[in-house]
């Protein structure tokens, strides 16, 4: 049997006035994510599934981010501001193209599930022309009721043309819609603007649907799902709905955290099995983290790769870019930028790893710097297997390490080492090969080696 096809329309065009902000609403961020880029992850995918997002003029970054997102999706301009349904007959033409199932979300409802989607698409295969989203509502005031005879949808109430009776009903309307995708422009397009504000609101498809003698329900979910976000205190709100799902999602498969309130987060993040976070650790978007790693307390991870058995922290920042290989660690006070360290690398104290590569094996003494950026333009640095670099270290890019060599601590390195050499900076830089060999020789037996 061929699946049933879908257009789900996102209307996304308000300025969000009322967020206090020179960003559009739709781009402000919940768990790492824009607002838009939650309700685009829910939407339906893969064939037969389109999209297209209703924005507003001059929306340029509104509109990169729908490509950044889902390159499929088509993008309409709302130039007026007339209502709900003036806003989804934007995307006319897309309309028109014919979907079994045509929905209706909108881009400030982050929590919105797939699920719900499904469930909306369920109705209509059972035949509804109509299936609309309720909750029921904490504090109804202000929200459109809900009026329900017999399990079907009869109408919506505003608030204010309610009566004292329908008041008093919790079932509130979240605007979410779906569409018999065969009748929806004809019902659509008979939405009129017989009110004070003369606009056309999607809400008044509920009379069209019973005046065609087809049938309209509801389909109930939680107020938390279809929360709307106009405010920052919303947003808020919001944040700590999505970081109580987050956290329940990450225990239940099977990670440690022993204060799950002070982790923060991000929608994308994967873990692997017995991994432990501690309290008060930041996880922002892109991270993954390997089998068996500890994230210590008060470390701050941004796109960033954590293999198994790795250890970060406390108080590291992993910053965009880097990758940790097994059994790695960063110590206290480290912070990594657009750096690769393999397998068994150690950066414990006090450090800055930036645009480098760490061969496996090797230790970085505390307070040691890659100096990466010269003021002009940012350079790499590469430290090879098994070298050591000793306290203090300023390794001054672009410049190698080699497998295995030894950097005395307080060094300046500003040339490659070969593999296997000394680098001693004592007021003019040294490089002895063999050095590092004699080194460790001496250092087996017991022996303080002469350094230069």
């Amino acid at each position: 049997m061929t699946p049933r096809s879908s257009l789900t329309i996102v209307l996304a065009a308000g300025e969000g006035t009322r967020m206090r902000s020179a960003a559009p609403k739709v781009l402000h961020p919940v768990a790492g994510q824009s607002l838009l880029a939650h309700v685009l992850a829910a939407a339906p995918g893969g064939a037969g599934a389109a999209l297209a997002v209703v924005i507003g003029p001059d929306h340029a970054a509104v509109e990169q981010e729908i490509k950044r997102l889902r390159p499929d999706a088509q993008t309409f301009v709302q130039r007026e501001r007339l209502g709900t349904a003036h806003a989804v007959q934007a995307a006319r033409d897309a309309i028109a193209r014919g979907a079994d199932d045509l929905l209706v979300a909108f881009g400030d409802t982050p929590l919105i599930s797939a699920a719900t989607f499904e469930r909306l698409r369920g109705a209509l295969k059972k035949g509804a022309a109509l299936a609309v989203v309720g909750f029921r509502a904490a504090d109804p005031t202000g929200y459109g009721r809900l009026l329900v005879e017999g399990g079907r949808l009869v109408g919506i109430r505003e608030h204010a043309d309610a009566s004292a009776e329908e008041r008093a009903i919790t079932l509130c309307n979240a605007g979410v819609m779906a569409f018999d995708g065969r009748r929806a422009l004809e019902i659509i397009e008979k939405i009129g603007n017989a009110n004070s504000k003369r606009e056309y609101y999607l809400v008044d498809a509920v009379a069209i649907v019973r005046e065609l003698g087809l049938e309209a329900v509801v389909i109930e979910t939680s107020e938390d799902e279809v929360r709307g976000i106009n405010t920052k205190a919303q947003l808020a709100e919001a944040e700590q709905v999505m970081q109580t799902r987050l956290r329940k999602a990450a225990l239940d498969a099977g990670v440690t955290m022993i204060a799950p309130e002070t982790v923060y987060l991000a929608a994308d993040t994967t873990f692997g099995c017995d991994v432990t976070i501690e309290p008060f650790v930041v996880i922002g978007p892109g991270v993954s983290i390997g089998d068996g790693a500890v994230i210590h307390s008060f470390s701050h991870i941004v796109q960033a790769s954590i293999g198994r058995n790795a250890s970060v922290g406390p108080y590291a920042r992993l910053r965009p870019g880097t990758s940790l290989g097994e059994g790695a660690k960063i110590g206290n006070f480290v912070e990594t930028k657009a750096a690769t360290l393999e397998a068994g690398v150690k950066v414990n104290h006090l450090s800055y790893i930036g645009d480098a590569h760490i061969g496996a094996g090797a230790n970085i003494g505390a307070g040691t710097i890659t100096c990466n950026y010269d003021g002009f333009g940012k350079h790499r640095t590469e430290i090879g297997e098994g070298a050591f670099v000793g306290t203090n270290s300023s390794l001054v890019a672009p410049v190698k390490i080699g497998n295995g060599a030894y950097i005395g601590s307080g060094s300046v390195i500003t040339r490659d080492v070969p593999d296997d050499a000394l680098a001693v900076e004592r007021g003019q830089q040294t490089i002895r090969e063999g050095g590092a060999k004699r080194i460790r020789e001496i250092k087996t037996r017991g022996k303080k080696p002469k350094t230069s």
